[in-house]
C-alpha cells in the first residue's frame, strides 16, 4: 500500500534532538515547553528520539535498544527515567506537540537489541567483516549476550522473553572476550538487505532474526501497544537497509490496519547511491518515504570544493530529483554531526544555502536539525541564524508554481509565483558557491512594478520587477539571497524581531 501523500508539500519537520543533549532527564519537559514556540516558527512535524530504555541507561541516546516496553517507567539499567525523562513526561510532550498542531514521529529501532540480562552458549560461525557471505572459522561455541528477561519490568505489557533463537548473530564472545561477526548456527543472514559488505543484515548487538515468525509477531504486537500508549502520528524507521526489505512492508500494513490512520513514515537508508533508495522504495511498494542521503552528500561536496562544484547538478541523481514524492530532505542529523560515526557535517557557510534549497522549493518534506536550530554546545557549533527567517518564509510565502534556473555551474536559483490563498506569497531565491552575480528570473506579471528585497539582508539594493514579470536578482559571493516584496519584508522584520 503506497503511503498517502496528502498535503505533503506544506509539512515541515524538525529532528528534535542531537547526540550530545545533556543527560539531565529534562528533554521531554523541554519538548512540552517549546511546543508552542515551534508551532509559531513554522514547524508542524517533529521526529523525537527513541523513547525506550537503552543498554546505557540514562546515558543512552536510544539506539542501543534494551527494552522497547520501558518508556522510562521501570528501574532497569540503573535508572527509571531515560536520558530524556519519564514515561509520563514523554506522553505529555507528545500531547503538547499535537495540541499545537505538530505531528509526532516516533523513532523505531528494531534491527538489534543490546544490554542482555545474561549469556547463552551458542554454536556460531565467524564471518568476514568485509564479506558477510564468507566464513572465516569452523563451527565454534561462544557465550552470547542473548537472554532478555527484563527483571525490572517482569511480564508487564508483554510476557515475551528473548533468547538466542530470536537472533541471527552477534558481535561479542563473552567466553573468549573476543569481538567479531558471529552468525548463529542454523541461521542465515536476511538476503533482501543492502549488499554492502556482501550482505549488510548484521549491524550491531544481537541481530533480530526477521525469518523467525515469533519475532515478527512480537514486533507487530509491540507496535500496536506502542501506538495505543503514545498515539503518535507516524514513524522514523532506523537502519532499514539492515533489515529484510519485506519486514516493514508487513509491519506498516499491520500498524495502519490497527490504527486506521496514515502514519506518515520515513526510513533511514544510509547510502549515497540513489538507485539503492529507489530499489528499496519499489521493494516496499512505496509504503514509506526515505531521507535523501544523496542530496546531503551533494551539499557536502558543494561546500568543500572551493567553488569548483557544478551547482547546476545539485539535485541530479538524488531522491528529490527522481522521486520527490517520497523524499525527506535534510542538511544534517545526529549521525552526521561532529564526533559521530557518519560524520559529514555541512560547513557553516553553506548551511543557509542548503536550507534555502530544501525549505523553499515545492518538492520533498524538509527536515530541520535540532543542532542547526539551537546549536551544539558540546562542539561549540552556533545556530544557523538564517533558519528562523527561512522557516517563516516557507510557512507563509513559498507557494505557487515553481520556475527553476539551474543553468549555471555556480549561480543557480528558482522562483515561486505565489497564489491567491496566501497573501504576499511569491519569492525568488538565488545562491552561489563562489563569486557574486545576477540572474534574470521570472516571478510573474502580478509583481510588475513592485519592489522586492533580500530577506537575508545580504543585498541592500531592492529589485523592481518589470512589466514582463522578470527581475534582475543579485546574490553576494558564497551565499543565498531570498527575495520577497517590500511589504512582506516589513512583516518578517516585525515578526522575527
Amino acid at each position: 500500500m503506497a503511503q498517502k501523500r496528502g498535503n505533503m508539500k506544506n509539512r515541515t519537520m524538525m529532528q528534535y534532538f542531537e547526540w550530545y543533549l545533556p543527560k539531565n532527564r529534562l528533554h521531554w519537559k523541554r519538548c512540552e515547553v517549546q511546543a508552542e514556540e515551534l508551532s509559531k516558527a513554522g514547524i508542524n512535524m517533529v521526529w523525537l528520539p527513541p523513547a525506550y530504555k537503552g543498554a546505557a541507561g540514562d546515558a543512552s541516546v536510544g539506539y542501543d535498544v534494551y527494552d522497547t516496553y520501558d518508556l522510562g517507567e521501570f528501574n532497569q539499567k540503573g535508572t527509571v527515567e531515560t536520558k530524556y525523562g519519564s514515561k509520563e513526561e514523554y506522553l505529555r510532550a507528545v500531547a503538547a506537540f499535537q495540541k499545537h498542531g505538530i505531528a509526532v514521529l516516533a523513532d523505531i529501532v528494531l534491527n538489534h537489541k543490546m544490554g542482555a540480562d545474561s549469556t547463552e552458549n551458542v554454536e556460531v560461525v565467524e564471518e568476514c567483516a568485509t564479506d558477510r557471505n564468507k566464513d572465516i572459522s569452523e563451527k565454534q561455541q561462544i557465550a552470547a549476550w542473548t537472554r532478555f528477561d527484563f527483571p525490572g519490568r517482569g511480564d508487564k505489557y508483554s510476557a515475551f522473553h528473548w533468547n538466542a533463537s530470536h537472533f541471527s548473530g552477534t558481535d561479542w564472545d563473552d567466553a573468549g572476550k573476543k569481538g567479531g561477526i558471529f552468525r548463529f548456527e542454523g541461521k542465515i543472514w536476511n538476503r533482501d538487505t543492502d549488499t554492502e559488505n556482501g550482505n549488510y543484515d548484521y549491524l550491531m548487538g544481537a541481530d533480530l532474526d526477521m525469518d523467525n515468525r515469533e519475532v515478527v509477531e512480537e514486533l507487530i504486537n509491540w507496535g500496536k501497544w506502542y501506538f495505543d500508549t503514545v498515539h503518535m502520528d507516524g514513524f522514523r524507521l532506523d537502519a532499514v537497509k539492515h533489515i529484510s526489505f519485506d519486514f516493514y512492508l508487513e509491519w506498516l500494513k499491520r500498524m495502519r490496519e490497527h490504527t486506521h490512520t496514515e502514519l506518515f513514515t520515513v526510513g533511514e537508508y544510509w547510502s549515497k547511491e540513489t538507485e539503492r533508495l529507489t530499489h528499496y522504495l519499489d521493494a516496499t511498494e512505496h509504503s514509506l518515504s526515505l531521507f535523501d542521503v544523496p542530496l546531503h552528500f551533494h551539499f557536502l561536496t558543494a561546500a568543500t570544493s572551493d567553488g569548483n562544484y557544478d551547482m547546476s547538478k545539485i539535485f541530479e541523481d538524488t531522491l528529490t530529483g527522481v522521486d520527490p514524492e517520497h523524499a525527506v530532505t535534510f542538511v544534517d542529523n545526529h549521525d552526521t554531526q561532529p564526533g559521530q560515526a557518519l560524520y559529514s557535517f555541512i560547513p557553516a557557510w553553506f548551511k543557509p544555502i542548503a536550507y534555502a534549497l530544501i525549505l523553499l522549493r515545492n518538492v520533498g518534506v524538509p527536515c530541520v536539525f535540532y543542532g542547526d536550530y539551537y546549536g551544539i554546545p558540546h562542539d561549540r557549533v552556533a545556530p544557523v541564524r538564517e533558519l528562523k527567517t527561512l522557516l517563516k518564509i516557507r510557512e507563509c510565502y513559498a507557494y505557487g508554481e515553481e520556475k527553476l534556473y539551474l543553468d549555471d555551474t555556480s549561480l543557480i536559483g528558482f522562483t515561486r509565483l505565489g497564489d491567491e490563498e496566501h497573501p504576499g506569497s511569491g519569492i525568488a531565491v538565488l545562491c552561489t558557491d563562489s563569486i557574486s552575480g545576477t540572474k534574470k528570473m521570472y516571478v510573474g506579471e502580478r509583481f510588475a512594478g513592485k519592489k522586492m528585497i533580500d530577506a537575508m539582508n545580504g543585498v541592500e539594493a531592492p529589485v523592481v520587477i518589470g512589466k514582463d514579470g522578470f527581475g534582475e536578482f543579485r546574490v553576494n559571493g558564497g551565499s543565498v539571497s531570498v527575495w520577497v516584496t517590500e511589504e512582506v519584508g516589513e512583516i518578517l522584520y516585525t515578526e522575527l524581531e
